[in-house]
């Protein structure tokens, strides 16, 4: 895209970024937009979905008052599979900016780290091995199973006189990830018991999601959302290149390691809750960036806002869409997969 090589990012020391996208005025109204979008489309998370529920009876279950069964599926049902579609929201999106920044590279996936496939892996051992079979188990091993994946990524890349450099982390990473789920699916395929146990899991779906899982994921994912602000000057300056990043007094080694360890939290908690969710980390920075230009000061912030909307509004979609709810991962690659499409055509568009 020509918009990721026009400007002049600023990092420590470095110009300030050449206006792009929007003018000022103008982002600041459409921030406040989408932060009113992603705010009522969290409230109508709490009164959409399957049952025969009116407005009505969810308001007052939302108060505490109505039958037992309506407030069983409206508080303990509907208010946490919505905030969990937030919080994954969150993590996915400041993730895929921060990805697309470490690696200067627009098509850029979280996945790409080999993070998901991990998770994947060490959920499938767990289940195998240790029969593990509650949420709490499954969230632990998937978290475990991110860390150890992205350190590996992290150390085999780094090896070499160019150390961890883009191209090397992102072909390590692919390795990495297919070697997982390749391992994970056979582990699966020999033990229909561990199958049967987590196939709910590898769809990437809120069905089911309660408090247990909101109360997991909810710190790494804010503590993960709140480091990664600090990395936004820093990502302007690698956007220059390496050397060039390093004159303007960045420390690109710290700084690459230091997103790879957010990026790893975001992930591995977002994994954990859910399940491997395509494209979101994708598409939701370039939606950004086509608004706010390719300054990080922008993009990462307004990336944490708008991955709720994509993942609430998924879930909304998943919910009314047909009789039975659909997984909100196959909504999510149904919507991702053309917006990969046009992003590619774009590109060459923009080479040509």
């Amino acid at each position: 895209m020509t918009t990721d090589t026009a400007v002049t990012p600023a990092g420590p020391g470095a110009p300030a970024p050449a206006p792009s996208g929007l003018r000022s005025m103008s982002r600041l109204a459409v921030v406040v937009l989408l932060i009113g979008t992603a705010v009522g489309l969290t409230f109508l998370g709490f009164f959409v979905g399957s049952g025969d529920y009116t407005v009505t009876d969810a308001w007052r279950a939302l108060f505490g008052d109505g039958d037992p069964t309506t407030l069983e599926v409206i508080r303990n049902n509907r208010v946490p599979r919505t905030l969990l579609a937030v919080l994954v929201g969150v993590a996915l999106g400041a993730a895929g900016a921060i990805m697309q920044g470490l690696t200067r590279n627009p098509l850029a996936d979280p996945g790409i780290l080999g993070v998901n496939s991990g998770a994947y892996f060490a959920m499938v051992v767990a289940a195998v091995a240790w029969d593990v079979s509650s949420t709490g188990g499954y969230m632990a091993a998937s978290m475990v199973g991110a860390f150890l994946a992205a350190t590996l990524v992290y150390f085999v890349g780094s090896r070499g006189i160019s150390g961890a450099s883009p191209e090397k982390l992102v072909l390590t990473g692919v390795a990495a990830g297919s070697i997982f789920s390749g391992i994970g699916f056979g582990l699966t395929m020999i033990d229909p018991k561990s199958f049967d146990a987590i196939r709910s899991w590898q769809v990437g779906t809120l069905d089911g999601r309660d408090w247990s899982q909101v109360s997991v994921v909810w710190i790494p994912i804010v503590v993960g959302a709140l480091a990664a602000m600090i990395l936004i000057p820093y990502l302007n300056g690698l956007a220059l290149g390496d050397d060039r990043a390093r004159a303007l007094g960045v420390p690109v080694g710290r700084v690459r390691l230091g997103g790879f360890v957010v990026v790893t939290v975001l992930c591995g908690a977002a994994t954990a809750a859910l399940g491997p969710i395509t494209f979101v980390g994708l598409m939701v920075p370039h939606v950004v960036r086509i608004l706010f230009g390719p300054d990080n000061r922008w993009l990462l912030p307004v990336c944490v806002v708008v991955g709720p909307i994509v993942m609430v509004g998924s879930d909304l979609l998943a919910r009314v869409l047909t009789s039975s709810e659909l997984p909100v991962g196959m909504v999510t690659a149904f919507i991702g997969a053309p917006v990969l499409i046009a992003l590619v055509r774009r590109q060459r568009g923009g080479e040509q």
